[in-house]
């Protein structure tokens, strides 16, 4: 008998020497991997939320996409390599492989791991938690979240590059 399950690969990480906070989804969903690059699906609020940010046009390519992460300081990866998953939901993942978060850490100035969304939270607990004291766990962008606040998101952005309000 045959399975719904199919094993993907995930993205390289964007990031350079100058990176100071790090983006970690869970896995790249059916659009994302269609399109070849994080947050594809045109409903999924990361874009909207970060450009937004940063005051930016949500750049129209892939190499404007990473010239804004890597201008803006900010790395991008999802912390499952490779999985077994059906469709896009992080529910269904299974048999994944785990990145190595050192691979950003030890090269780049992170003063914050941003999760986005419970599933790449609970996989960094699990195989880092050494850097829980700079993690935060964020309200997933995805659509299929009804609970998401953009507000949470731009104040965490707002503490990491211009300090907390005192």
């Amino acid at each position: 008998m045959g399975s719904a399950f199919e094993r993907y690969s995930g993205f390289a990480p964007v990031f350079d020497e100058n990176s100071r906070v790090l983006v970690l989804g869970s896995f790249p969903s059916v659009k994302s991997r269609q399109d070849g690059f994080y947050y594809g699906n045109p409903q999924n609020r990361f874009w909207r939320m970060l450009c937004g940010f940063f005051q930016e046009e949500i750049p129209a390519t892939v190499a404007g996409k990473i010239e804004f992460l890597l201008r803006n300081k900010v790395a991008l990866w999802d912390m499952v390599a490779s999985c077994e998953i059906v469709g896009s939901a992080d529910a269904s993942i299974k048999r994944e492989e785990v990145v190595d978060v050192h691979t950003i850490l030890e090269h780049a100035p992170i003063e914050c791991v941003l999760c986005n969304g419970t599933k790449s939270y609970e996989l960094l607990v699990k195989q880092f938690p050494q850097f829980l004291s700079i993690t935060k766990k964020m309200p997933s962008t995805s659509p299929a979240n009804p609970r998401y606040k953009e507000a949470e998101w731009h104040t965490a952005l707002y503490e990491i590059f211009f300090g907390r309000y005192e």
